[in-house]
């Protein structure tokens, strides 16, 4: 066979904001690959098929030597992250032609061979009967397990209480508003346009504001104090979550988004609140506890969703080389759902 394209989008350069297409990343077309003949070493060959966008994706383009809980992108190499592909080829005895895979190491190419360092990162899987392969990056994937396992670890949720949950139509916090609502809490959520806090209602948000043109402190005030408040955002909101803390709230740190791209430290007057009101602030990273938790996520969840008893919304890309243009958006809060780029159809 002759040699395939195989684009890739390469980590160009580190940014000082906002990562820009075609400047902090570089969609290559230029590359090829033969599958008949690329070594494999005891490792397989992926057709990628879907990939995600990530908001944490922004803290792997920096300086190598910073450090941080993942490793940062080597300039002049393909970025990666979630994905789901098919293997077409294989030269692994745990691996066959024709599976479903899963990896935070996925490059964002039409083609991707796992390093034996990859290994421990990669999950087969069956697809649930009618649920697409791209579920597997949102709700039945990292966002879904991230919100299914520290809401189940930490929020103690009762009956009755409040639970405020900030960028409430991104993919974590859609999951979240609905395992409040499961749990029968009332359900604030922010969001930033019309279209999204349209998406938190039909998720079951009981209240919705645009943080944009209202006050996150004027709202929590009024339908608070909140016992659960799920952070994807940092920054004021985390803030204003403090003041309006009821006694023994439970804080679960998701993200920090709003920091992500800026160079200036919040800062917090109402910090003191944690003592004050005996806050329970835990931080969470999905791979803490994957291990112990996931068998129990997939045996649920995705029967779940593709049942419709638990709703997702996605927000799709066609073609790798909207990959720069993907990561951006979810920067800037532009996407409607879980942010996907589509590569390859399964075929």
């Amino acid at each position: 066979m002759a040699p395939i394209r195989n684009s890739q989008v390469i980590f160009n350069e580190i940014p000082k904001g906002l990562p820009e297409p075609g400047k902090t990343t570089i969609f290559n077309d230029k590359n090829t690959i033969d599958p008949e003949t690329v070594p494999l070493d005891g490792s397989f060959l992926v057709k990628v098929l879907v990939l995600s966008a990530d908001p944490y994706m922004r803290g792997k383009m920096r300086p190598v030597e910073v450090p941080s809980y993942t490793p940062a992108y080597l300039p002049g190499k393909a970025i990666y992250g979630y994905g789901v592909g098919k293997v077409v080829k294989s030269d692994h005895s745990g691996f066959s032609k024709g599976d479903y895979v899963t990896s935070v190491m996925m490059d964002h190419a039409e083609y991707w061979v796992p390093s034996k360092d990859d290994f421990s990162t990669i999950k087969k899987f069956t697809p649930e009967p009618g649920l697409p392969l791209s579920v597997y990056l949102g709700a039945a994937g990292m966002p879904g397990r991230t919100a299914y396992i520290a809401w189940s670890m930490y929020a103690h949720a009762k009956k009755g209480q409040v639970c405020f949950v900030s960028a409430g139509a991104g993919p974590v916090g859609a999951f979240v508003i609905q395992l409040a609502k499961r749990d029968g809490m009332k359900v604030i959520a922010s969001a930033g346009s019309d279209e999204k806090l349209r998406q938190c209602k039909e998720f079951g948000a009981d209240v919705v504001f645009n943080y944009k043109t209202q006050s996150t402190e004027e709202v929590l005030a009024k339908e608070g104090p909140i016992d659960v408040y799920w952070d994807n955002v940092g920054g004021a909101t985390l803030d204003a979550a403090f003041g309006n803390a009821a006694l023994h709230a439970r804080f679960i740190i998701c993200g920090f988004i709003t920091q992500y791209n800026s160079q200036e430290a919040t800062p917090y007057k109402n910090i003191a609140h944690i003592l004050f009101k005996r806050i329970i602030v835990s931080g969470f990273l999905v791979f803490d506890h994957e291990a112990e938790w996931e068998d129990k996520f997939y045996a649920e969840i995705p029967k779940l969703l593709a049942s419709g008893q638990l709703k997702y919304s996605e927000d799709r890309s066609k073609g790798l080389e909207k990959s720069g243009e993907a990561l951006l958006e979810v920067q800037v809060g532009k996407n409607v759902g879980k942010k996907i780029i589509v590569v390859a159809d399964d075929d």
